[in-house]
């Protein structure tokens, strides 16, 4: 009869053995769970999302503006005011459209630059650089961040909105006037 000693490396083969047999069949399943890498029509459905909200500012259309944003959407604003940071954060897409939507005399222009898109599956990161024009007078720039969801109908909608505003480092937008 073999000693224990004998039946040991026997045993650690057979449970090599089952670990690189459970491995290998459950590899396949793995690969298959990851979503599939964005496309460029992905990338282009994104941007234009954020182009109609942009549309809307333009137009004064608070409807167009409301359009672009999921229920849940976040709103969030990193400025500096009287030397001081502060961070606003709004639950909702309301009083931004409300303001949107109230007539003013100037046209609220934000333009955008150095587009930084990210997707994964359902999931897209954009950030842009951006000068924030009434009418044709500067007023501040600063970074635009978006998270975008991808809805059960495909469509994309923002579900958060953060962005910084500053009036200094605004070298390039105070030029493109």
């Amino acid at each position: 009869m073999p000693s224990a000693a004998h039946a040991l490396p026997v045993v650690r083969r057979l449970v090599t053995a089952g670990v690189i047999a459970t491995t290998m069949a459950l590899a396949p399943r793995a690969v298959r769970a990851q979503p599939a890498p964005s496309s460029a029509g992905d990338a282009k459905a994104v941007m234009a999302v954020i182009a109609r909200l942009f549309d809307g500012m333009r137009a004064g259309d608070s409807s167009m503006v409301r359009s672009v944003f999921d229920p849940r959407v976040r709103m969030i604003t990193v400025s500096m005011r009287n030397g001081a940071r502060q961070t606003t954060l709004e639950q909702g897409a309301d009083s931004f459209a409300k303001a949107v939507g109230t007539p003013h005399p100037e046209v609220w222009d934000e333009r955008i630059a150095n587009e930084r898109i990210a997707i994964d599956g359902d999931l897209a990161s954009v950030w842009v650089d951006y000068g924030f024009f009434v009418g044709a007078k500067f007023s501040h720039c600063g970074v635009d961040h978006f998270l975008l969801v991808r809805g059960g109908s495909g469509a994309w909608s923002i579900l958060e909105l953060a962005d910084t505003r500053r009036t200094t480092g605004c070298e390039q937008w105070q030029k493109a006037r």
